[in-house]
């Protein structure tokens, strides 16, 4: 391979770097990804929001996705929304919110707060 070549290939590599960490992160949330819009929208509609602040590499967190998931099948929870927040990327968020650490809920029904618990994997 030459230099020309080399160059070429380089953008074209770290696309699909992109591309595939991004689909590994998207098979790890359990709501949406969180967006100040999203949350917005949600609370002017008066939804009961669940925020999930976790982390990839937290082990708590990797125990907190199922109970959630369940969570969110469940008939009484169907108008919940789920919002993840990446602990490590949307620390202006996680600050924001009032979270000091991953594996963080905090629930909210439209506007108002309700509660938030850490650690929590029942």
């Amino acid at each position: 391979m030459n230099r020309r070549q080399l160059l070429a290939a380089i953008p074209v590599a770290a696309a699909f770097a992109l591309l595939a960490g991004g689909a590994a992160q998207a098979a790890d949330l359990v709501g949406a990804r969180y967006t100040e819009a999203g949350f917005a929208a949600a609370q002017k509609a008066g939804k009961p929001i669940l925020v999930f602040i976790e982390a990839g590499w937290c082990p708590t967190c990797a125990k907190q996705r199922p109970v959630v998931s369940k969570l969110m099948g469940t008939p009484e929870f169907k108008d919940l929304v789920v919002l993840d927040v990446d602990f490590d990327s949307q620390k202006d968020v996680v600050r924001a919110m009032g979270a000091r650490v991953q594996s963080t809920m905090i629930v909210f029904k439209g506007a108002e707060r309700r509660g938030m618990e850490a650690g929590t994997t029942d």
